[in-house]
């Protein structure tokens, strides 16, 4: 380890094994207070039942309230997708009544035969 700024240029003696050891830890121990971001789904059909989506909302409620984020879709499959302003309208109610756990981060859209939105939750 060189001390640059000082004149003349000081230098400490090292076993270097031990100082890879040290760097080694240092990086773990950063590494450790990283925090990842977890991406919870949850899928709807365009005519999900109101029972059906009443407990989705209950568990997209509690991964939301756990800190992660939330991917919620509407897929729709043959020729359902007529129906995308049904599966317009049931993810905007999603957002709307999870408003108090969570942001919407992207709106509600059409990706092939999925209409995507992301939530992320309230710190």
């Amino acid at each position: 380890m060189i001390t640059e700024s000082a004149t003349p240029p000081v230098c400490r003696v090292v076993d270097y094994k031990k100082f890879l050891y040290e760097q080694k830890k240092k990086q773990k121990e950063l590494k450790s207070k990283q925090t990842k971001v977890v991406v919870k789904e949850i899928r709807f059909g365009p005519q999900t039942d109101e029972h059906d989506y009443e407990f989705k909302k209950k568990h997209a409620q509690k991964f939301l309230e756990e800190g992660s984020k939330l991917k919620a879709y509407v897929f729709f499959k043959g020729r359902s997708i007529i129906f995308k302003d049904q599966g317009q309208i049931l993810l905007l109610k999603l957002a709307q009544e999870l408003e108090e756990w969570g942001k919407v981060e992207q709106m509600p859209k059409l990706e092939g035969k999925r209409m995507i939105m992301m939530m992320a939750p309230k710190k």
